[in-house]
């Protein structure tokens, strides 16, 4: 049995990868992994290809044994695994307390390289891994600072792990949009108190950054994606200017509010 894996896929651009991957790869079945159970019920009346809900935890320990204990027992041909859960909290870091600091750690690097190691074993010469990121991997970002500092590990790990799984034929890419209209925005505003982050220069969909992102994981030889010229215009920039001017652009930046209204979106019970 040929599947997908997606994780975070009861929203945002979880769900869409799980609603658009069919246009790039060829499965017979997509296990679908979040905490929400009818979110993910939801998908199957939404996908071309039997969707398997899988309901998990990633910021628990056990749910790393209950997947590979599902794998085991299928033994799948895993042809995609989409790491797409995380989630960040804008503020100070007076104002995010040091459970959620640390449950961002787990959640967008311990959990993202766990189901990584877990799926390699049943994946082969063709088979592809997209790391969902983010442009804050590119460089230090003030008030949202821990959660900036897991996607720069994500980047770091994503390309590196392509490197060494190219003599296997298994492709890893990395996928860095800047901000996006989903439901990260619900919870990453709840420790805002003091209205830090402010300033958000371009806002993209969910369904075309996926888009972007499947079409450079299966049609060019990208490690990491970005979608958008402005964001692409940005990646560079970053790479040129020294970091600490960055920053001072950013803070500056923040004093400027833009597009910062009618973030949230109704979740999906």
């Amino acid at each position: 049995m040929k599947i997908a894996i997606v994780t975070g896929a009861s929203s945002g651009m979880g769900r869409e990868f799980v609603k658009q991957l069919t246009g790039y790869v060829k499965v017979d079945e997509i296990w679908a992994i979040a905490r929400r159970k009818a979110a993910l019920e939801s998908l199957k009346e939404e996908c071309a290809v039997p969707v398997r809900p899988v309901c998990l935890d990633l910021c628990e320990e056990d749910s790393f044994e209950r997947c590979r204990s599902l794998l085991e027992a299928e033994k799948p041909h895993v042809e995609l695994l989409v790491n797409a859960a995380g989630f960040g909290k804008f503020g100070s870091f007076r104002n995010i307390s040091a459970e959620d600091e640390c449950k961002m750690i787990d959640l967008n690097c311990k959990a993202l390289v766990r189901m990584t190691r877990l799926t390699l074993p049943y994946m082969h010469p063709g088979s592809h891994i997209l790391q969902l990121d983010s442009i804050a991997a590119f460089q230090p970002v003030p008030y949202i600072n821990t959660y900036a500092a897991t996607k720069a590990f994500v980047l770091s790990y994503s390309r590196s792990l392509n490197r060494e799984l190219r003599p296997d034929g298994v492709r890893v890419m990395a996928m860095n949009p800047g901000w996006v209209r989903t439901e990260f925005f619900n919870h990453a505003c709840q420790t805002d108190a003091n209205s830090e982050v402010k300033y958000f220069n371009y806002l993209f969909e969910a369904e075309d950054v996926v888009a972007t992102g499947l079409k450079d994981l299966y049609r060019t030889k990208k490690d990491y994606s970005v979608h958008g010229l402005p964001i692409k215009i940005q990646v560079g920039l970053v790479k040129l200017v020294p970091h600490k001017f960055v920053m001072n652009i950013w803070q500056r930046q923040q004093k400027k509010p833009k597009n910062n209204t009618n973030l949230m979106k109704e979740e999906r019970k």
